[in-house]
């Protein structure tokens, strides 16, 4: 299934035509589609109402540079802080991170959009698309880290993504633009960036999202491209059974000698459930791509729609502005 982006803050005909596909399964918000809490909004009931199926709306809400809805929205913070704090107080930056997840996760449920592609496992050790988006250097701090985010967005009522598996933080290329290459061999990717992605996976995570980066001694592929990580290490031995979502098919680590069609169908034929297709330029190409090819419909319904209350009823709970003036100061 495809996850497709959309130019602006409403659709325009042609979009609605993309949502009657068969293949489209979704659509992904970023900060060209906001313009306040009332549009986008109404910009995701617009999306479910020009859809003859049920459409996942979906958002990277991380906080700190990677918040794609911000007036009227929680100033939240990146999540390296909650790392520094941890060496001096771990319950508490605990406590924090999850108390984080909940509040992010509640604004943008009530925004009428199921889920944020959340939490970032991966490992601060210097990737230039990373940063402070990763909470630790530390395997075992990410991956206690992991835990707590995953209680605090299932405790707000949205399904969790681990991303980038199996772990983008210790490359140092921006996998936007550049190919990305991580030479290390399987035991020490297994001690130090898988860590955190067991801990999730434990924690019931619902959904991956591949890493646009080779790990050569592993498999020669983009790990989203290859079975030997998705089938074979993935889900047969770390025996994860949710969604695995591609990034996106747009970025420069995701290129493929046979275009968007030789992308897709790599991902698909690896196993990947559903593709992110974030830049509108690429949607039509996209949509004939999977044109014949047999697709597990169903393979989102479990991450759509876990019963947002709405701005009105996130406001009257009087949790929210205690975690919202916390979480501001940290910021």
């Amino acid at each position: 299934m495809l996850v497709i982006g959309v130019a602006g803050t409403e659709l325009t005909a042609q979009e609605r035509d993309w949502l009657q596909h068969d293949a489209c399964a979704g659509v992904i918000l970023f900060s060209r589609n906001f313009a306040s809490k009332a549009q986008v909004a109404e910009l995701s009931a617009s999306i479910r109402e020009a859809a003859p199926r049920p459409q996942l709306v979906c958002v990277d809400q991380e906080g700190g540079r990677v918040q794609r809805f911000r007036d009227g929205y929680s100033a939240l913070p990146p999540l390296d802080g909650f790392g520094r704090r941890y060496a001096t107080d771990p319950a508490a930056a605990l406590k924090l991170a999850e108390e984080h997840a909940w509040l992010m996760a509640k604004e943008v449920l009530a925004s009428g959009v199921d889920l944020s592609f959340a939490p970032v496992a991966d490992l601060g050790r210097g990737n230039l698309a990373i940063g402070n988006r990763a909470f630790s250097e530390d395997p075992g701090v990410v991956a206690e880290f992991t835990r707590a985010y995953i209680r605090g967005m299932h405790g707000a009522g949205m399904p969790a993504t681990l991303k980038h598996f199996p772990g983008h933080g210790s490359v140092l290329a921006d996998t936007h633009f550049n190919e990305a290459i991580d030479p290390r061999p399987l035991d020490e990717l297994r001690a130090n960036d898988l860590v955190p992605f067991v801990a999730g996976i434990d924690a019931k995570a619902d959904a991956v999202m591949m890493a646009h980066v080779k790990y050569p001694a592993v498999a020669p592929e983009p790990a989203g491209f290859s079975k030997r990580w998705i089938e074979e290490i993935l889900r047969g031995e770390m025996h994860f059974r949710g969604v695995v979502f591609t990034d996106d098919i747009g970025m420069k680590a995701g290129e493929h000698p046979g275009g968007v069609k030789g992308r897709i169908d790599a991902h698909y034929d690896a196993g990947c459930d559903a593709i992110l297709v974030c830049h509108p330029q690429l949607v039509e190409d996209a949509l004939a791509a999977v044109e014949g090819r047999k697709l597990n419909t169903m393979a989102l319904a479990g991450l759509i729609g876990r019963g947002a209350l709405g701005w009105d009823g996130l406001l009257a709970d009087a949790r929210y502005d205690a975690a919202r003036n916390r979480q501001e100061g940290l910021a």
